[in-house]
């Protein structure tokens, strides 16, 4: 039976590449995985691990704040890493 090949971590939504970096690090974890195994499955960690810190970072631009002014009522939005 032929191995299923890794997903393009690129096209990966941010769910399905956590849930995947979640698995390898459970592997790894265990150390039941030889040792080239092992290599590979934290190379591909990496790039999960950064391809989820890059969603995460467009998320956040994305996100804003309700403004709000003197009187109380709500005047617009700003981002939200704005002071």
């Amino acid at each position: 039976m032929a191995e299923k090949k890794p997903a393009d971590i690129a096209t990966l939504p941010f769910e399905a590449a956590m849930a995947e970096l979640e698995t390898i690090v459970g592997k790894l974890e265990k150390g039941d995985v030889a040792l080239e195994d092992s290599i590979a499955l934290y190379a591909r960690g990496e790039q999960l691990k950064a391809h989820c810190d890059r969603l995460l970072k467009q998320a956040e631009a994305r996100i804003e704040q309700i403004t709000f002014g003197a009187d109380g009522a709500a005047k617009g939005t700003k981002p939200l890493d704005q002071a």
